[in-house]
């Protein structure tokens, strides 16, 4: 009896509370990682706004031929608007032709994202107007695509200026080895007439959109 007595006290005895700390007592190594990834991430989008408010000044300064950018809106920086017109002796002549490019908060690490607002009939331009150009993919090599080398994809010291020349050279000069617009390729390739066609129709809409 005095053994389950025993037994019956111990069983009733308070386990002792366990101390909570606070992260903000005694930080970790995970939270001291968490602070410097974040420290970087603010410098870096400070460089980047910075860098892209200089280039946009040297391009309102020193404008590109064929070529006018401004900003969507005053507040943000990395939201652009670009007008392109088509350059002289390309089926795309006459035409004007609205974009966006949007910029990542770690430009220049990362190229922009470039999208036609107005209609485009290209192999280079996909159907929602996104332009697949190499400048504009990641930095490094692409195992998918041999075709292309690291040297074309964007790298950090290329600019805006680059970009907007390599665009200006898509409308001279279309690329149908790896198409964004299959059907645009097909016809590039095998109807060039019906091809010009289509892209008056797109000059002509432009023209009126402007």
């Amino acid at each position: 009896m005095l053994g389950l007595t025993k037994i019956l006290v111990f069983a009733f005895i308070p386990k002792k509370e366990e101390r909570k700390t606070s992260l903000t007592e005694f930080p970790t190594k995970k939270s001291f990682r968490s602070l410097r990834v974040s420290c970087v991430l603010v410098k870096m989008t400070e460089y980047g706004a910075e860098l892209l408010k200089r280039q946009l000044a040297e391009l309102s300064k020193n404008p590109i031929d064929l070529v006018s950018v401004g900003l969507t809106d005053d507040s943000n920086v990395y939201d652009w608007e670009i007008l392109i017109m088509g350059p002289d002796g390309t089926i795309y002549e006459g035409g004007f032709f609205r974009a966006r490019l949007v910029f990542p908060p770690d430009f220049p690490n990362m190229p922009p994202t470039m999208t036609f607002i107005s209609e485009m009939w290209h192999p280079n331009v996909y159907e929602d107007g996104k332009v697949c150009i190499s400048i504009l993919h990641p930095p490094g090599e692409d195992e998918m695509n041999s075709q292309e080398s690291a040297d074309e994809r964007w790298r950090p010291i290329l600019g805006v200026e680059a970009i907007l020349m390599s665009v200006i050279s898509m409308l001279s000069d279309p690329n149908d080895e790896s198409p964004a617009n299959l059907d645009a390729a097909v016809q590039w390739r095998n109807d060039r007439q019906g091809f010009k066609k289509k892209v008056r129709q797109v000059v002509r809409k432009s023209q009126e959109m402007c």
